[in-house]
């Protein structure tokens, strides 16, 4: 089944880009660069001829309940963290896993966190090394550097399925590396580095349509041993025009050594 929406794609530029996060000490406050909507057309993984695997695709959809039905204070973090680790070391294998960060999105105007609508990547190689360091020090870093470690994020809807606002991705195969480009994240106290992806024509679109609570989908977003970064972006689109429901997920980056 085929759906269209619009993203929001990067473009080329001579300078080096950037969002400036929490911009003038207000929470919240974004200011983004230059991007460029598109409408683009989407494969629905639920009917797709193409099935989705994360050593091929870098993203795969599971169905996967949690415990935790409020995600309100911080009482629920060690019961989803514990469940979060079961489920990188049973479907990646994963011998040792660090949940490092959650973050709530609601896609309402008045929202901390609304839906990240540019099509990009969470870290470019120079980030996910300063990452790397900056979780787990100079000595340890190195000792993961020696071996196969990967910044996977785990995203879930919270509260309801998801009608508007989806989360798309775009097959790594179809992606030309020209495609990609640096883009710097600006906080008041540190600064990051993230990928960001330029439109082009070829790049397949997929999603998983209406996505309940019960399920999550985990996606690379940085591998030292060359498993490709996948793009991806909150779609503008509505499953159904006669709900009025937001659209509100936890998305949860974490380190994993295989």
């Amino acid at each position: 089944m085929t759906r269209t929406a619009t993203v929001n794609y990067h473009v080329h530029k001579d300078e080096r880009q950037a969002f400036e996060l929490d911009a003038g000490g207000i929470i919240g406050n974004l200011i983004s660069p230059e991007l460029v909507v598109t409408q683009v057309t989407l494969s629905d993984t639920r009917a797709a001829k193409r099935p989705v695997a994360f050593a091929a695709d870098a993203v795969e959809f599971t169905t996967y309940p949690s415990a935790v039905q409020d995600f309100c204070g911080d009482h629920w973090k060690d019961t989803y963290d514990r469940e979060l680790t079961q489920l990188l070391n049973n479907k990646l294998n994963a011998r040792e896993v660090m949940i490092f960060d959650h973050t709530m999105r609601v896609d309402d105007p008045d929202a901390t966190r609304k839906p990240a609508r540019n099509v990009h990547s969470d870290y470019s190689e120079d980030g996910a090394k300063k990452r790397l360091i900056n979780l787990l020090g100079p000595e340890r870093a190195a000792t993961w550097e020696d071996g196969h470690y990967a910044f996977i994020n785990v995203w879930r809807p919270v509260e309801q399925p998801i009608n508007s606002a989806p989360l798309g991705f775009v097959r790594p195969s179809s992606v030309d590396p020209t495609d990609w480009i640096l883009l710097d994240l600006i906080y008041p106290d540190r600064k990051g580095q993230i990928m960001g992806l330029v439109g082009n024509p070829d790049h397949e679109w997929i999603y998983q349509s209406v996505m309940t609570p019960d399920e999550v989908a985990f996606f690379n977003i940085y591998d030292n041993r060359g498993l490709p970064s996948i793009g991806h972006s909150a779609l503008d689109m509505v499953e159904d025009p006669s709900l009025t429901s937001i659209r509100k997920s936890i998305e949860s980056r974490t380190l994993v050594r295989y």
